[in-house]
């Protein structure tokens, strides 16, 4: 049987290292294409919540992650498959460094042919940027480099420089000056949720243009080459998912506080069959009609004494809790179910209380990494990644499996129909058990 192959025009961001400028460009281009009336899909590799808001807005499409470690190689060409049909252009934005991590960005990229773009802040480097860019695009022979991206560059002097060293097999896509109104902003996790500077963004893609307009070298403001994208080898899940959640309706904390959420995690729950509905524990008084209840995680500790304040609804979460319906309260959701948590003000308020124990901020330090979580129901892939501490908490029933270490990964508690971790979930790492989860079975 032949399979349908599409072509599309795609290209991968990666760079060095992390904080070189990938999201400002990848959101730049995105803009600048669809501005062109093409359709732009944008992936984001490994587990990221706040780069694929910035990116949605961009390209006004949305987004979603391409991680193999996380959703499997099958998961993924799907992914990238179903882009290609509807798209002009994929891109991809890479993470940390360009070989970082297991499976890294380049591994992605030479699984499904994608060529690669290396941004780089070029700044107080010239000639050694150059010989930095090539070393990468020569580090593996499966890895194919379209150029070099230099941020950050003072002038076209330096842009010369930089050049003048490029071997002709590398060129130079692009040099983009520094400027400060395009940058996006900042806080302790990451970037700044788009919701809450929806307005402030528009203006900075709009000024990201004109900033790629600027480039002296062009190559980046032209569409890539197409790559030939296949569906993925195995039969179309959609036909094989069983509807375990068929007839559930799972509701949604989702607002400032609680909005780490992946589309392919409500993608997942509506392929189980799930009604999804959301509400706000900073606004709203009561739950709406539920069968499950997901806390996810984000920034309950940028509003802590409003959460608190919410004494209905912290009652009302209490309540549900009592039925022993199924309720998945991550990370920020965790610290949201505790009895109380200090803030980063080291003011402290008391919250929902179905969970023992006490959480507390702690600065700069933190937890990150990919893990397995263990538990009764199963093993489902995700990661952690916060800068809090909980204490005087119950027993867990599990740990995360780290990816590449052997101590045990971030605990993971159950009790009526309540489970609770830092760890953030992708759902379609493993339907069964997420089924089981919102279910309630098994706690």
């Amino acid at each position: 049987m032949t399979t349908s192959v599409v072509h599309c025009p795609a290209l991968f961001l990666t760079a060095p290292a992390s904080n070189q400028g990938k999201t400002t460009i990848t959101a730049a281009l995105a803009r600048y294409f669809t501005n062109q009336g093409k359709v732009v899909r944008v992936f984001k590799t490994g587990p990221d919540y706040l780069d694929p808001q910035i990116l949605a807005q961009a390209s006004k499409q949305p987004v979603e992650q391409l991680d193999i470690w996380m959703a499997g190689e099958d998961y993924c060409q799907d992914k990238l498959y179903q882009a290609a049909k509807v798209a002009d252009l994929i891109l991809v934005e890479g993470a940390m460094g360009m070989f970082d991590g297991e499976p890294s960005s380049a591994d992605l990229a030479a699984r499904f042919g994608l060529p690669m773009a290396i941004v780089m802040d070029v700044k107080g480097m010239a000639q050694t940027a150059a010989a930095v860019a090539t070393g990468l695009a020569n580090f593996r022979d499966d890895v194919q480099v379209a150029g070099l991206i230099a941020n950050r560059c003072g002038s076209e002097r330096h842009a010369e420089l930089i050049r003048d060293a490029l071997p002709a097999s590398l060129p130079l896509l692009a040099t983009l000056k520094r400027d400060e109104e395009i940058t996006l902003p900042e806080r302790h996790l990451g970037l700044v949720q788009a919701d809450e500077v929806k307005d402030e963004l528009e203006v900075r893609f709009e000024a990201a243009v004109e900033w790629l307009k600027e480039t002296q070298d062009t190559g980046l403001l032209e569409l890539p080459s197409a790559v030939p994208f296949s569906p993925a080898s195995q039969v179309d899940a959609e036909q094989t998912i069983e509807q375990n959640l068929l007839g559930k309706t799972i509701a949604i904390a989702k607002d400032a506080a609680f909005s780490f959420i992946y589309d392919a995690n409500l993608i997942a729950l509506k392929s189980l069959g799930a009604n999804l509905v959301f509400f706000s524990p900073l606004k709203d008084q009561t739950l709406p009609e539920a069968d499950a209840l997901w806390l996810p995680g984000g920034y309950p500790e940028l509003h802590t004494k409003a959460l608190s304040e919410n004494s209905s609804m912290r009652q009302a979460i209490k309540d549900f809790y009592q039925t022993g319906k199924g309720i998945l309260a991550e990370c920020g959701g965790m610290l949201y179910s505790l009895d109380d948590l200090t803030d980063l003000e080291d003011k402290c308020y008391p919250m929902v209380g179905i969970l023992s124990g006490q959480g507390a901020m702690r600065g700069k330090r933190g937890c990150q990494g990919m893990q397995t979580a263990v538990i009764p129901q199963g093993e489902i892939r995700g990661h952690a990644h916060h800068r809090s501490r909980s204490a005087n908490t119950p027993d867990p029933v599990g740990y995360g499996r780290r990816q590449r270490h052997p101590a045990p990964g971030e605990a993971i508690y159950q009790q009526k129909g309540l489970t609770a971790s830092y760890l953030h979930l992708f759902f379609p790492s493993n339907l069964d058990v997420t089924a089981k989860i919102f279910l309630g079975k098994g706690n």
